[in-house]
């Protein structure tokens, strides 16, 4: 339990699960159950938001380890335990998860008409494993939640997405569990060597350098996936084409940062050597992942593609900035994960505002948007200058941490990173050049209505955050400073002991 003995994190993780089983017991006409569905599941999803806010006020940002920690006894024989908590690494991931999930509830007010109740459960279950896996301070814990995610994502492309559905929630739900599986093995192989899968006690366990060779290669395939990292991005654009709009942002949101998350709170722990030794390759995966990605997303003529390889981009940055070592980098990259979340997440809505009037995505299709939209093309702009950086907004502080703390490690790795915001400008200014400006050529566009008020809502909590991320980012950095610099400390110290014992 916390200090004051209340299961917070329980609350917030089954919560969301609660509210779906109550959506399960509703009965009437469709129509009824449809609005009580909907009503139902964002009143949870609120609910939780407002009790994960006490995370935000209670946590002590002095204080680099768990915090808000739950215990229970599970499988004891095994050394496996229920054990929840939160640091500064996962705290604001809580935030995030639980910010979304009513976003996406809003979203799909209107834009979801059939099998509404069960699109809404998939939604609060969706919820319970994001929080879950967040935190979790078990590995088969972790596991169980980490995987959970997989259910429901992947029943919410496959049944409320678009025309090839079935295929892109196929290949993402296949690509996604064929690397856990190799996760799974090496999590048994840590249960072996240190009878405990409890996870600040497997911090505390010495790991041979070579076996931790094999248990890296076991989770980098697990977690490159999710990310996802070059070359194993390919399942990515497909699942955001097909997805609908909410699909999309937490897809983009939170669930891309699982593989970074997982990166940040097992491999560089409890893997300091391997780690050390594969970050050349990670620096070449990232910035070809950051370039080639770039020059995908200037070909694209769909506009869920382009900001899909522009996320794969994004995220490159993310894991070059982990693997650099120093507090600069690891701060970037977390502030870089969260301004991506909250910037992506409404980049998609910004599709899905002219996707439920049009119903289309291609590019081609739009021109002179904001002679009749003025109100959506303010929005669209802020947020595509916050994706390509602009100084004052989400992206620019943490893709210039990570710059700053490339440049220590290697001035190329450097300049790759510094050409992928250059390449993010030119392809997310062309898009909204082609969208907003020019001259209307569809007779069906000179008919459209600006945002609704139940969109402008929508947007309002992602436009607060865009501008208070890049006007007083050390509001955010403050959460990660604690936990971050201790993670530096450990891994060199263990780097530090290796090359003394001759290792």
């Amino acid at each position: 339990m916390n200090a004051a003995g209340f299961p917070l994190l329980s609350l917030l993780t089954f919560l969301p699960l609660a509210g779906a089983i109550f959506i399960l017991t509703l009965k009437g006409e469709d129509k009824v159950v449809a609005d009580n569905a909907r009503w139902a599941a964002l009143w949870t999803s609120l609910i939780v938001f407002a009790l994960s806010l006490i995370l935000w006020f209670r946590f002590d940002k002095t204080d680099p380890g768990f915090q808000f920690v739950e215990r229970l006894d599970w499988l004891t024989d095994f050394g496996i335990s229920y054990h929840m908590g939160v640091d500064g690494i996962s705290v604001l991931f809580v935030l995030l998860s639980t910010l979304l999930t009513p976003i996406c509830v809003l979203a799909s007010w209107d834009a979801i008409q059939t099998r509404v109740r069960e699109y809404m459960v998939a939604f609060l279950v969706l919820e319970t494993m994001m929080v879950g896996m967040f935190a979790a301070l078990d590995f088969i814990v972790f596991y169980v939640f980490f995987e959970g995610v997989l259910i429901p994502m992947f029943l919410i492309i496959g049944v409320w997405g678009g025309k090839r559905r079935v295929y892109a929630s196929f290949k993402f739900f296949l690509y996604t569990l064929l690397g856990s599986v190799l996760m799974l093995l090496a999590i048994l192989l840590l249960w072996y060597r240190a009878g405990t899968t409890d996870i600040p006690a497997l911090f505390q366990h010495a790991i041979p350098p070579a076996v931790q060779t094999w248990i890296f290669l076991a989770f980098f395939a697990s977690f490159a996936v999710k990310v996802p990292m070059w070359p194993f991005h390919t399942w990515l654009p497909d699942a955001h084409v097909e997805a609908p709009t909410a699909g999309s942002v937490i897809l983009a949101g939170v669930l891309l940062k699982m593989g970074a998350y997982g990166f940040l709170r097992f491999s560089l722990p409890l893997l300091p050597h391997a780690s050390a030794d594969f970050a050349p390759a990670i620096y070449v995966l990232s910035i070809v992942a950051v370039v080639y990605t770039s020059l995908v997303a200037l070909a694209q003529e769909d506009m869920k593609k382009l900001i899909a390889y522009s996320s794969v981009a994004h995220m490159g940055i993310v894991t070059l900035g982990i693997f650099t070592f120093n507090v600069q980098g690891l701060s970037g990259a977390l502030f870089t994960m969260l301004s991506h979340g909250v910037v992506s997440g409404a980049l998609f809505l910004c599709v899905g505002v002219l996707y439920d009037r049009v119903h289309s995505r291609e590019i081609a299709r739009y021109g002179g948007v904001a002679k009749i939209m003025p109100s959506y093309a303010v929005i669209f702009m802020l947020f595509t200058m916050a994706s390509v950086g602009l100084p004052g907004l989400a992206g620019f502080p943490g893709e210039l941490l990570v710059i700053v703390a490339a440049w220590k490690v290697n001035p190329t790795v450097a300049f790759g990173a510094a050409l992928g915001m250059i390449l993010g400008a030119a392809y997310m200014l062309y898009l909204y050049k082609r969208v907003a400006f020019g001259r209307i050529t569809k007779d069906d566009l000179r008919g459209l209505l600006d945002m609704s008020p139940r969109e402008h809502l929508v947007f309002a909590p992602l436009i607060l955050l865009a501008i208070w991320m890049g006007v007083s980012p050390q509001t955010f950095l403050s959460f990660f400073e604690a936990s971050v610099t201790a993670l530096v400390v450990r891994h060199e110290a263990a780097l530090g002991a290796a090359r003394l014992a001759g290792m």
